[in-house]
């Protein structure tokens, strides 16, 4: 179980502010969805949550500074999911899969029974064990996807990080990789951060909504709280209107 917390988190890329400073806090065994229109800085802010990329502020999971971490402990805190990977086509499922071990390797870094284990394990609650011999240039796009969703559950992190997990997913998949987090999020207590442009999906997941537009926090809070119509054309130009769904949380449908 971890608790991520985030102190004037920012990110600039040469003059260009490309998200100004949030601050933000995710409990352990919360999700927290970013939303917002493209461009607004969800994939920078995860990426510097994930320390892939140079940033002003903190980051801190369970009260350490992951800044101060080495690369290993670092991996065994946050696993990230990114919206755009490049694969080797040549590397088996299995083999990519035991990738998000590494943090747990033993000192010549072979991994061991209990690590293929992980693996397999990840790999069958994604829908994806049939896979695990096939060559990662085989896969259909759907496929890849649950795939690198495996690698990063094998991990064992206590925060994951999801930048558009369901993208190339159908929605029968969409909705059984968004299931299998939240399951996750309750039996592990993992703190869960989440870019999701599917603002109903959103909604039906996520405890709390973090709006971002141009880089700046608009907006943080229950889903019924931050979506509204109007905030909605305001920041992202779509006619939309809002129905309750079965829970109580806001559905956002289409309008011509």
């Amino acid at each position: 179980m971890s608790q991520l917390v985030l102190h004037g988190v920012g990110v600039s890329f040469g003059d260009r502010v490309a998200v100004t400073e949030v601050d933000a806090t995710v409990a352990a065994g919360e999700w927290l969805a970013l939303v917002g229109p493209n461009g607004s800085g969800k994939t920078s802010l995860l990426r510097a949550v994930a320390g892939t990329i140079p940033h002003r502020g903190m980051v801190q999971v369970d009260g350490v500074a992951v800044a101060t971490m080495s690369p290993r402990r670092a991996a065994a805190a946050i696993a990230m999911v990114p919206q755009h990977r490049v694969l080797p086509e040549d590397m088996s499922v299995l083999d990519y899969t035991l990738l998000g071990r590494i943090p747990y390797a033993g000192y010549f870094g072979i991994e061991g029974p209990s690590d293929v284990a992980a693996a397999r394990r990840a790999l069958a609650r994604l829908d994806a064990a049939d896979l695990a011999g096939r060559r990662l240039g085989t896969l259909s796009g759907g496929e890849r996807q649950r795939v690198v969703l495996a690698r990063a559950l094998a991990q064992e992190a206590g925060v994951l990080l999801l930048d558009e997990p369901t993208t190339s997913l159908d929605i029968g998949h969409a909705q059984q990789v968004l299931d299998l987090v939240d399951e996750l999020r309750v039996e592990r207590g993992i703190a869960v951060i989440a870019a999701i442009h599917d603002l109903t999906f959103a909604a039906q997941y996520a405890g709390r909504l973090l709006l971002l537009d141009a880089g700046t926090v608009i907006a943080q809070g229950a889903p019924a709280e931050v979506l509204s119509e109007a905030a909605i054309a305001r920041f992202s130009g779509a006619r939309v209107h809002l129905m309750q769904g079965p829970g109580g949380e806001p559905v956002v449908v289409p309008r011509r």
